[in-house]
């Protein structure tokens, strides 16, 4: 298990105050020392802020790109090494979601995420069509649609989760929380077990026992810090090795290949499982999917075996939705439309939290394979998206008033 992430949520505010900047990188420094000192790995530190429109407002867009390069600089000399602005939310101007691609072109650290809906305004069509167009913008950036890695719709998604891009404050005093790499717990735990029952068993207590130690050490490390800590994100995220994925240890439960009838059974195994472990939590504390992160994911994604649509279907089990999911060059803005409409609407009815990160590839085509040379990808193919363009009054909605499900009254 490794921490995959020291997040340190802050309010930033213009001009840069670079003196708090610094206070919050030495106590997040503290923490990376003392958690590798108390025998845990740390793979990154990274820096939140509150939703970025609230603190530029009134900026042209090159003043915005000139303080995201500036918050991206100064991160990187306190202990930062990635930065992600607060999301765009529905009532902030939709000229907001224009400047996206220009952030992510002019900067190689800052991530960003556009919220498309929430339980107050339900699903905002006319926010999912502008951000799907900034999709396929941010796919030609580079020529090879990598700098989608850097950008997330969020659909019912709080303050507080550590993992990006949905990182963001919720305002108030700075806060740390720990993003986890853990997927190897429950390859661990299923080795040492002889039925389901004892899989929960085993994986809970390793849970447990090391989310006590890593909580331990972490409010010592923030004693008289004027820094609270908000929780662990156990949501058991992958390496693209079959010894580190979450797709080897749901099938090493039985499961022939994930995608395969039975990969909703074993997703709510688990994330039943994750609700009934004791820590102090934050974040998703779900089950993370993301098919270029994942080594078997990738593979049965090639093999044709997994679609998108079996991950939004897992999804409803308690997942984070749609994560570094390669698609089309071509795809049009509709199909990413009712995509993200899909996340959408899933996240309201269900109540929970779901992001959508969509990486269209410029030049590739379904099936086409997928190979980029960076540490945490594995290899794969692009996937089909069946669809048509939207039509009639689904086609003219501006937004749809989805509520959560009402649960029928006990007599």
């Amino acid at each position: 298990m490794n921490i995959r992430s020291i997040t340190a949520f802050h309010n930033a505010a213009y001009p840069l105050d670079n003196e708090a900047l610094s206070t919050i990188g030495h106590v997040v420094f503290a923490c990376h020392k003392a958690l590798v000192a108390g025998g845990f790995t740390v793979q990154t530190a990274r820096l939140a802020t509150q939703p970025f429109p609230s603190f530029l407002q009134n900026m042209s867009s090159r003043q915005i790109l000139t303080v995201s390069k500036a918050l991206e600089e100064v991160s990187s000399t306190n202990h930062f090494d990635y930065v992600a602005l607060g999301p765009i939310r529905l009532n902030d101007p939709a000229e907001y979601v224009d400047v996206i691609p220009h952030i992510l072109k002019e900067t190689e650290n800052v991530f960003v995420c556009v919220e498309i809906a929430n339980q107050l305004h339900g699903v905002d069509l006319s926010r999912i069509r502008a951000t799907a167009s900034a999709i396929q913008n941010i796919a030609r950036l580079n020529g090879d649609g990598f700098a989608n890695l850097r950008l997330a719709a969020l659909a019912n998604v709080g303050p507080w989760f550590p993992y990006f891009p949905a990182a963001y404050h919720g305002g108030g005093s700075p806060r740390i929380a720990l993003a986890i790499e853990g997927a190897d717990l429950m390859i661990a735990a299923i080795q040492k077990a002889t039925s389901l029952r004892e899989v929960r068993t085993q994986l809970i207590r390793l849970i447990e026992s090391r989310a006590e130690q890593m909580e331990s050490i972490v409010r010592q490390a923030l004693e008289n810090s004027g820094v609270a800590f908000q929780g662990i994100d156990f949501t058991l995220a992958p390496y693209p090795d079959d010894e580190r994925s979450i797709g080897a240890a749901l099938e090493q439960l039985g499961l022939p290949s994930f995608g395969m009838a039975g990969s909703l059974t074993v997703s709510a195994f688990l994330t039943d499982t994750l609700d009934r472990a004791r820590f102090t939590r934050t974040g998703f504390c779900g089950l993370m999917l993301p098919v270029l992160e994942d080594s078997r994911l990738a593979r049965r994604t090639a093999e044709g075996i997994l679609h998108l649509s079996d991950l939004l279907f897992c999804s409803a089990v308690c997942g984070t939705g749609l994560d570094t999911i390669p698609l089309p060059g071509n795809i049009d803005q509709d199909k990413l439309t009712a995509i993200l409409m899909d996340v959408a609407a899933l996240a309201l009815r269900l109540d929970k939290p779901l992001t959508a990160r969509l990486m269209p590839l410029p030049g590739k085509e379904a099936g086409d394979p997928v190979i980029f040379d960076f540490e945490y990808f594995a290899n794969s193919r692009v996937m089909d998206v069946e669809g048509d363009k939207l039509t009639g009054l689904l086609d003219r909605a501006k937004d749809i008033d989805i509520q959560p499900r009402r649960q029928a009254s006990q007599s």
